[in-house]
C-alpha cells in the first residue's frame, strides 16, 4: 500500500495545496509553523477519520473558512483507493471510500493501517492512564474489530452505570436489581476486553524489548508491565467489591477502563528516572513495535509517520533508527523535520528512492 497523491482544502494552515508521493521515503522539512505536521496529519486523518492532535473536528477547518477537504489516491493490493474525509461547520463529518460514504467510521479503522511517531507521544509517559489505554486500544483495533465493538459498547453501557449511580445519589434511592443489568452488561464486554489486552501485550512486550534494544545499542534495559485490576478478580467480582465506594463516589471505580501500562527504565519509572532522551527512544520503541505487530497481523504493510523524531537524540540512536527503517520490512514514510541538511543526509543513509519538501 502506498499513498500516491494528497490534496488538501482548507485543513488548519493550509488553504489548497496538493502533494505526489515517492513510494518509499517522503520529508517535509521547512521552519515550525509552516505546516509540516499539518500534512502528517491529514495522512493521518483518512486513516482514522480524526486527528491525531486535535480532538475538536471544527477546529481543524482553517481559520476564517466554512469547511475543510482532505483527499488521498492510494494504491492498495493492485487497487486505486480514493478516500476523502470533509467537514462543514454546523454539520456531521463525512468519511467516503470510491465515493461511497460510512455509516459507522469504525468500519474504516485498519483499512489503511497507519502509525504515527510525534513529540505529542510523550504524553504516554506524562499523562494519566487513559492515554496509555488509548494505545493499547489503537494498536489493538486496528486489527481487530470485534474487540473495537466490544470498546464502544463498554464505554457506552458504563456511561450509562456512571449516570444511574448519580441518579440514585440525587434521588436518596437504590436499586440493585436495574444496577444489576449494566454489570452483568459491563462483565461480558470487560472480560473479553481483558483477555485479548492481556494476550496481545504478550505478543507485544518481546517485540518493544528488541527494538529498543537496537534503538538503545543494547545501552539500558527496560520493562512495559499490564496492570489491571482483573488480574486478581473477574470483572463481576471487581463491581461487587467496589460497589459501596462507587455509590458514594457516583462513578464505576473498578473494571477494564482502570487498566494501565507502567513504564520503567531499570526497575523504576521511566517517567522520573529516565532521561529525555531515554523517554523519547522508549516512545519511538514502542511505535515500532506497534508498526511490527500490525504489520504481523495484516496482508497490508502500514504507513510510517515520523514527526520530528530526529530531535534530542544523540547520533547514535538516530543511526540505529535509520538502520531499522533501512529494513525492507518498512513501506511508504513520511518524513518532518526543521533541518533540510541534517533530513538528506539522513535519508541518503537509507539507500531508499526519496524525495524532498521544502515548504
Amino acid at each position: 500500500m502506498y499513498l500516491q497523491k494528497l490534496s488538501l482544502v482548507n485543513f488548519k494552515n493550509i488553504e489548497s495545496q496538493s502533494f505526489d508521493f515517492q513510494q518509499k521515503i517522503n520529508c517535509f522539512v521547512g521552519n515550525n509553523g509552516v505546516g509540516k505536521t499539518n500534512v502528517l496529519d491529514a495522512i493521518y486523518y483518512l486513516s482514522f477519520a480524526k486527528s491525531y492532535f486535535n480532538s475538536v473536528a471544527v477546529q481543524n477547518i482553517r481559520h476564517g473558512e466554512g469547511f475543510f477537504m482532505v483527499e488521498g489516491d492510494y494504491l492498495l493490493n493492485d487497487r486505486s483507493e480514493k478516500i476523502v474525509c470533509s467537514l462543514k461547520k454546523g454539520q456531521k463529518k463525512v468519511l467516503k471510500r470510491n465515493g461511497k460514504s460510512y455509516d459507522k467510521f469504525s468500519e474504516h479503522i485498519g483499512q489503511l493501517p497507519l502509525v504515527i511517531i510525534s513529540p505529542a507521544d510523550r504524553d504516554l509517559v506524562t499523562e494519566g492512564s487513559d492515554t496509555r489505554r488509548k494505545f493499547i486500544d489503537g494498536v489493538i483495533s486496528q486489527q481487530n474489530k470485534k474487540y473495537l465493538l466490544d470498546l464502544i459498547a463498554y464505554n457506552k453501557v458504563l456511561s450509562q452505570r456512571n449516570a444511574l449511580l448519580k441518579y440514585f445519589a440525587a434521588n436518596r434511592t437504590f436499586d440493585a436489581l436495574n444496577l444489576s443489568v449494566y454489570d452483568e452488561q459491563l462483565s461480558d464486554y470487560g472480560s473479553r476486553i481483558y483477555e485479548v489486552r492481556k494476550a496481545f501485550l504478550e505478543d507485544f512486550i518481546p517485540i518493544f524489548n528488541e527494538k529498543y534494544q537496537i534503538i538503545s545499542n543494547d545501552k539500558e534495559s527496560v520493562n512495559l508491565l499490564y496492570k489491571s485490576q482483573l488480574h486478581d478478580f473477574n470483572m463481576k467480582d471487581a463491581l461487587q467489591n467496589s460497589l459501596e465506594k462507587d455509590k458514594i463516589l457516583q462513578y464505576t471505580t473498578s473494571g477494564i477502563h482502570k487498566d494501565d501500562l507502567s513504564f520503567e527504565i531499570g526497575e523504576y519509572p521511566i517517567k522520573k528516572f529516565g532521561s529525555q532522551g531515554q523517554q523519547k527512544s522508549y516512545l519511538i520503541a514502542l511505535k515500532f513495535a506497534q508498526f511490527e505487530f500490525i504489520k504481523q497481523q495484516s496482508s497490508v504493510v502500514p504507513i510510517l509517520l515520523l514527526d520530528d523524531i530526529f530531535d534530542k537524540l544523540d547520533e547514535s540512536r538516530v543511526l540505529q533508527i535509520i538502520n531499522l527503517v533501512d529494513n525492507d520490512e518498512f513501506g511508504q514514510i513520511f518524513i518532518t523535520d526543521t533541518h533540510s541538511e541534517r533530513t538528506e543526509n539522513i535519508v541518503k543513509q537509507s539507500n531508499k528512492p526519496y524525495q524532498i519538501f521544502k515548504l
